[in-house]
């Protein structure tokens, strides 16, 4: 009888875990299937107010439409974006705690700081929402009229030249670097708390140049306080078309941008991620969701959950890059 039993035992034991296992699994497929039944949280890397955290608010508005749940966006700042990225990576794999990711937390942090979380593995990449270029931009002051005029002025008045920065390891910072290695020439790196008193300086003639965003620039661009010289990405901004692009003045490889996205942490199941972005790029088909981010400078960029991984992936090589020839580190 006890070796029938102890032979029995373990017979019951596989039933009941299949039987466990098919009810995890059945429950899970249909929490998938429900998705969303619970209000979603959005973080937004930086304090309430100013550009990220409109667009946050216009994305969650939108999606929690086509979704038909509640979206609640959730600003986290400090840290330049460090402490939304942490609090997203530790977060349950579930769909519903979601980031807005964009160019300082999943591109120029990473390659200069030492975070607490991993910007590619640690996070599910759910979809770009779009990019507003950057213009290299410089102050009455200075006699160039074009690209090619700079860099001759700034190669044959050398150490004269100073650029403005909103601070230390970010996109302004960096890709001026960029230009200096691509161009061959030096100028000063004064960084500020911010791109307002920059640009501050930059009209008072304190310094010469600037990469700001174009959205940023246009202001002082339509006024003619400052000359814009070449904006960065593939093609022209249909915001100020007459800007050429880097690429098209023999830089080749200029197409950091303030980007913007949406990504979970690491491991959300397929199913969930793919009506994410579905949905996302819904919005972002909407005319007026489009007419809306055009008057920002802003071109939207729908892409799949995969292409979104690859161009954070690319994003983080190319400032990663820059980082080591300049040895830029930020503690």
């Amino acid at each position: 009888m006890s070796n029938t039993h102890n032979r029995q035992a373990p017979i019951f034991l596989s039933y009941f875990l299949i039987f466990i296992f098919g009810v995890l699994a059945s429950f899970n497929t249909s929490a998938q299937a429900n998705y969303p039944n619970k209000p979603i949280r959005l973080i937004a890397p930086v304090a309430a107010g100013g550009g990220l955290d409109h667009l946050a608010r216009l994305v969650a508005e939108r999606l929690s439409r086509n979704l038909g749940q509640s979206i609640i966006v959730d600003n986290l700042s400090g840290g330049g974006g460090a402490i939304a990225g942490q609090t997203t990576a530790k977060a349950a794999a579930d769909g519903y705690t979601l980031m807005i990711a964009y160019v300082g937390t999943h591109g120029t942090n990473p390659a200069v700081r030492k975070l607490n979380y991993d910007a590619v593995k640690d996070f599910t990449p759910i979809g770009m929402i779009g990019a507003t270029p950057n213009v290299l931009i410089v102050g009455t002051n200075v006699p160039a009229k074009t690209l090619g005029e700079f860099v001759d002025y700034a190669k044959k008045n050398p150490a004269k030249l100073t650029y403005g920065t909103s601070g230390p390891g970010t996109l302004t910072h960096l890709g001026m670097e960029q230009f200096k290695i691509a161009s061959g020439i030096f100028m000063v790196h004064v960084p500020y708390r911010g791109i307002a008193p920059a640009f501050t300086d930059l009209l008072g003639g304190q310094t010469d140049a600037m990469l700001p965003t174009l959205f940023a620039a246009i202001p002082y661009l339509k006024t003619g306080r400052v000359r814009a010289l070449a904006v960065t990405g593939q093609k022209r901004s249909a915001a100020e078309p007459n800007i050429p692009t880097f690429k098209e003045l023999g830089y080749p490889g200029f197409d950091g941008q303030q980007w913007y996205g949406i990504a979970g942490p690491a491991n959300i199941p397929e199913p969930i991620v793919n009506k994410l972005n579905v949905e996302l790029n819904k919005v972002l088909a909407s005319p007026e969701f489009a007419q809306e981010m055009s008057s920002e400078a802003m071109t939207l960029m729908p892409m799949t959950p995969q292409q979104f991984g690859n161009y954070i992936k690319d994003d983080i090589a190319r400032w990663t890059k820059v980082a080591k020839n300049r040895q830029i580190e930020i503690e």
